[in-house]
């Protein structure tokens, strides 16, 4: 969407594209939980649809509805007439950001410095994660605990610090050069950091780098990266989004890369969109649409170029796993069966099918914070299901289902390693290497 675009400017033809068919009903968590129509895809599009038809005004309970929505765009996957359904929550929440119907003091804060502030800023975030590592690794966060002075804070902040993430030794820029190569080159690739997954998962972007390198790429990784922008989007902020965007188009020479990569199914999903986002500016609107076009989650790129298997130096243990597909990625990017793919081009791996692996886990960016009671259910749904399989080991593919089932792991105190399908990749080339 543009900066400016709102439900009453919106293109008609989209928000009459909706048949009201129902198919999406049954794969909609929201309304799968209460069986209320408002709550469903169809239902809020029909709110959209009375607020450009000037029969409804944007108000509190309105956005209060959007904001119930989780965003896992299930309702896309099922939908026959191929309603965008993500283009229309993105114009409806900036619309009811615009409109200031859910303003308070509180939420205007931690959106000015969370939102604006701290995820547009790198380098601050890389400062707060660099306090947050010193405050673990020190031991400080066990005594916090130990003492029980989390019952000092409120029951809203004890969830939240209960779900502290573990943040990395080291940063993305201080494990990958800027510029690594293979032995020999085949492509030419740019891989996008992130920002959570560069504080808490810079791990998961080495692995990434080491896989493509096994896969004949010459990486380009620029050192500091700020966030893509998708928080904002989600969350009605376009303009900061599309600031953000411009922002990270001209860290990377497009046109000299045969793809721009990002391992993080959220970011992916609207990192795609920067055509549409931008496709107003007379600067960028041609470059965003290189951009787009060449813009490939890791796991479509190595299975669009082929993926090399790991050879196979000794009988491996078989390893069984399971995989949750993070909804940004089977839903928003259609992107499926290429995970599997990678999964099972690894020796000794027996990947062991999740029951409603594409159903949401209640992650969904911050919805597990702004609606913690809905997300633990879907958490506790999902975890039940990995459970079932009696596997040890969850493959994912999204930094905010990692957490979202650490944490639910956590919870039930069952030990569960989660990993992204990229890291079980690199470990097998590292086998294969003897390292």
């Amino acid at each position: 969407m543009s900066e400016k675009e709102s439900l009453h400017s919106l293109d008609y033809s989209v928000l009459q594209q909706c048949m009201h068919c129902g198919m999406c009903l049954p794969t909609c968590p929201t309304y799968d939980e209460t069986l209320l129509e408002r709550n469903s895809p169809r239902g809020r599009i029909s709110l959209m649809r009375a607020i450009a038809d000037d029969k409804l005004e944007v108000t509190k309970a309105f956005g209060e509805e959007m904001y119930y929505c989780l965003g896992c765009l299930a309702c896309e996957t099922a939908c026959p007439a191929g309603v965008n359904y993500s283009h229309l929550f993105e114009v409806a929440r900036a619309e009811i950001e615009q409109a200031h119907v859910l303003d308070n003091p509180e939420r205007s804060v931690i959106r000015s410095v969370v939102l604006r502030g701290l995820f547009t800023r790198p380098r601050v975030l890389r400062f707060i994660g660099r306090l947050l590592w010193i405050y673990q690794a020190s031991s400080a966060q066990w005594i916090f605990r130990a003492l029980r002075l989390n019952r000092l804070l409120s029951r809203r902040f004890q969830n939240l610090e209960a779900q502290t993430p573990i943040a990395c030794a080291k940063f993305s820029h201080q494990l990958i050069k800027e510029i690594e190569q293979p032995a020999k080159t085949r492509f030419k690739v740019g891989v996008l950091s992130g920002c959570v997954q560069d504080v808490l998962f810079s791990d998961i972007n080495r692995d990434t780098v080491e896989v493509l390198l096994a896969n004949d790429c010459e990486v380009h990784t620029p050192p500091v990266q700020s966030c893509c922008g998708s928080l904002h989007a989600h969350n009605g902020d376009i303009e900061t989004a599309a600031q953000l965007a411009r922002r990270l188009i001209d860290l990377f020479d497009v046109e000299k890369l045969d793809a721009i990569l990002t391992n993080a199914a959220g970011c992916g999903s609207h990192l795609k969109t920067y055509d549409r986002l931008l496709a107003d500016d007379p600067v960028y609107a041609e470059r965003a649409a290189t951009w787009s076009a060449k813009l490939k989650d890791i796991h479509e790129w190595l299975a669009e170029i082929g993926i090399r298997r790991p050879v196979q130096t000794e009988m491996p243990v078989e390893n069984k796993v399971t995989y949750h597909e993070a909804c940004h990625l089977c839903h928003g990017q259609k992107i499926s069966k290429q995970p599997r793919e990678v999964l099972r081009a690894i020796p000794g791996l027996k990947l062991i099918e999740l029951p409603e692996s594409t159903w949401c886990c209640g992650s969904a960016g911050v919805y597990n914070i702004t609606q913690p009671e809905m997300a633990a259910k879907l958490q506790k749904r999902k975890l039940d299901h990995i459970v079932s399989t009696g596997v040890g080991t969850v493959a994912t593919a999204n930094p905010g289902c990692h957490l979202q089932l650490v944490n639910g792991a956590r919870r039930i105190s069952h030990n569960l390693e989660v990993v992204h399908p990229i890291s079980l990749l690199a470990r097998a080339y590292r086998q294969e290497r003897g390292h």
